[in-house]
């Protein structure tokens, strides 16, 4: 679902009453992380994470690696327990752990798909090729936004962003492939390079998939040259940012009339909207572009297209060769990896992804201590009490926002673990046909869960992501943070390590989710996650000047080469960071009031500790192209960045490891920037 989430699928199991694992004690600080040739001022990153990119060097099938990925490596192992545990035993027909082990299964059996090769695509390839209408086409087109890609543009049923308690039909940009629209719009030697390749690739599908040598190389010029022009059309990354101008709510009679480069009325009907008479429009240019690109595009042409979507979909999913002709483009040429993940990843993926509360509740039931929850909630409580109190202290805020600003903070619902219910996947169907079929069964599944919401009121009780997801986010539309149980482990959360640890640690991830409400993005919703104009035009006026500030300190890095960062495109996400540092730090002096200073760790005092153990969480090893490909396409800053340029804005940092003018890491006090 394409959604506003900032972030830093059940029947019984067959599966119950397995031993909660006891997971082995791990420092609170590794000293083997360090590189001690590096100064601290010289390079914080690289002082307190070099010893731990020396030693966990990129392998063949990474683009990147760090402490999210190691993390999530380790995970992947938990899973596959479970995966193992499921298998050691018959699973009843029907049942979730059948539906588990029969999808995973399915994944691993490369036999059986490269006996198969294209033909598990063959039905849905032949009737794309026999269309021979718009009428037509915009039923195929609704059929494959169900099952299996979503040609053209996106949509979803999501809150109302103005009217947050109701649900609201979503339709936004959409229908290019390679993630961005630079890819196919920029002449730099990386750009060709990349759109050549792609070139490559679509016509390699086409012929996997049976077309002649002439065939497939017209169509993929074909297809090439369309998404061309939809990248044309196409509002850029930032401009996709603005809370404001992708909020276009009109009728669904007046949307069908102005926007008719497809029978509206056959797509609507085909996907099963029956309710809506609304609907939010997305990007205005973008759909007034696609009206005039689609109207003048033959049928063949387009024909072209959805078969490519059909296939390029379809391809790690079927044989060697489509699996292999997908990574040579995605895998080597965007992001530099050298080979693919063992099957055993890829198969374990694609059963977290499908059915991913189920496979949750089974790794809750196995990993996750209630003790870990019960901390958390506290620790979420003392950081709200700590952004409390710098909302009321900040000098630049009137009291009318602040109010405002407090009124929101106070009624953030959290989220920590797991659901309290679970997701029934008693109606997916899992069989043995192939491969390919129960991805599209699956991808059925999730629409018509989807499809469910349409004219209710918002559920606020869904979560975003499944529990054993390695990540966290802050929803503006139910003013939510959640906390999956995945990140609640070392070295984010780590019940045997000393408190300025932690806080540095999973304290920072809480402060930068709830900071997220009040970013850039965030700060335009208000308590009850409404698009409101909650602000004082000066108060607004001070934010943006602030925030400006912090774009240019992100603009000047350079990230590689002659490349720079983008900080207009990832300050929410820097605004985010440095909000976690401050809120957290603060919530971990307030826990002190009245005790005794903590004692020297290791050589390091608490309060280094606390800086620590936040720049710990960042350590990666990134390829070149991954640099380039996240530039373009991940609003976060890279890991270095999100340490060395968040932590200069910090005037306690610079106290606490002596930062001092002439020092790399040194930043003149007029130059600081804290928001929040």
């Amino acid at each position: 679902m394409k959604k506003i989430m900032m972030t830093i699928g059940i029947a019984a199991l067959a599966l119950t009453g397995c031993n909660q694992v006891k997971e082995t004690a791990k420092p609170a600080i590794d000293l083997a992380n360090f590189d001690n040739s590096t100064a601290p001022g010289e390079d914080f990153y690289q002082y307190a994470c070099g010893g731990w990119m020396e030693a966990n060097p990129l392998t063949a099938e990474y683009a990147r690696y760090g402490i999210f990925d190691q993390l999530d490596k380790e995970n992947q192992e938990k899973l596959k327990t479970l995966i193992d545990d499921l298998n050691a035993k018959p699973q009843a027909a029907g049942s979730v752990g059948a539906k588990i082990q029969t999808m995973y299964a399915m994944g691993m059996d490369m036999e059986k798909r490269n006996a198969d090769g294209a033909a598990p695509v063959a039905q849905q390839l032949e009737q794309i090729k026999a269309t021979s209408s718009m009428d037509e086409l915009s039923a195929v087109t609704a059929k494959m936004h169900i099952e299996t890609s979503s040609p053209f543009f996106g949509f979803y049923i999501g809150a109302d962003e103005k009217n947050s308690t109701m649900n609201l039909l979503q339709i936004y940009q959409g229908g290019i492939s390679m993630g961005d629209r630079d890819y196919y719009l920029l002449d730099d030697e990386n750009s060709l390079k990349i759109r050549n390749a792609y070139k490559e690739y679509i016509n390699k599908l086409f012929a996997l998939a049976g077309y002649s040598v002439e065939e497939a190389a017209a169509s993929a010029d074909a297809v090439l040259a369309f998404e061309t022009e939809i990248a044309e059309i196409s509002v850029d990354r930032n401009a996709l940012r603005d809370v404001h101008k992708n909020y276009n709510k009109m009728s669904l009679n007046d949307f069908k009339k102005k926007y008719d480069f497809i029978n509206w009325d056959i797509f609507f009907n085909e996907v099963g909207i029956r309710k809506s008479t609304e609907l939010n429009a997305g990007q205005i240019p973008f759909f007034e572009g696609m009206t005039k690109v689609m109207k003048k595009t033959s049928l063949e042409t387009l024909k072209d297209y959805l078969a490519f979507k059909l296939l390029n979909a379809a391809s790690n999913y079927l044989s060697d060769d489509f699996i292999n002709a997908n990574f040579e483009f995605y895998g080597k040429t965007i992001q530099g990896r050298e080979e693919l993940q063992p099957l055993w990843k890829r198969s374990l993926g694609v059963v977290n992804r499908s059915l991913a509360e189920a496979f949750g509740q089974m790794y809750v039931e196995k990993y996750f201590p209630a003790s870990s929850k019960e901390k958390m909630i506290e620790m979420v409580a003392n950081l709200q009490t700590a952004l409390g109190e710098r909302i009321n202290a900040l000098e630049w805020m009137s009291n009318e926002t602040k109010a405002k600003a407090q009124e929101k903070l106070g009624t953030f619902i959290v989220k920590v673990g797991y659901p309290d219910k679970w997701k029934d996947y008693s109606s997916l169907e899992i069989t043995d046909d192939s491969y390919w079929a129960n991805i599209c069964r699956s991808n059925i599944f999730s629409h018509n869960e989807m499809m469910k919401d349409e004219g209710m009121p918002v559920d606020r009780t869904k979560w975003g992501m499944s529990p054993q997801t390695v990540n966290a986010y802050y929803n503006p539309t139910t003013n939510e943070i959640c906390f999956p149980a995945a990140i609640l482990q070392p070295p984010f959360f780590n019940p045997d390590a000393d408190d300025a640890v932690n806080y540095g640690g999973i304290g920072v991830v809480i402060g930068h989710e709830m900071t997220h409400g009040f970013d850039d993005q965030g700060r335009n919703y208000d308590k009850d996650g409404n698009i409101s104009a909650w602000w004082t035009e000066e108060d607004e006026r001070k934010f943006n000047e602030k925030a400006q500030v912090l774009v240019e300190q992100y603009d000047k890095i350079i990230v590689l080469d002659t490349l720079h960062a983008d900080g207009r495109y990832t300050l929410g996400e820097n605004i985010a960071d440095q909000g976690g540092l401050l809120i957290s730090h603060q919530a971990y002096m307030n826990t002190l009031k009245d005790k005794p200073v903590p004692a020297d760790i290791d050589g390091f005092t608490h309060n280094q500790r606390f800086y620590l153990g936040y720049a710990n969480l960042w350590a990666q090893n990134v390829r070149p192209q991954e640099i380039i490909r996240r530039t373009k396409t991940d609003v976060h800053s890279l890991g270095k960045w999100r340490v060395n340029a968040a932590l200069r804005n910090i005037d306690d940092f610079y106290t606490a490891f002596d930062i001092k003018e002439g020092d790399a890491m040194y930043l003149a006090p007029e130059e600081r920037i804290n928001i929040w």
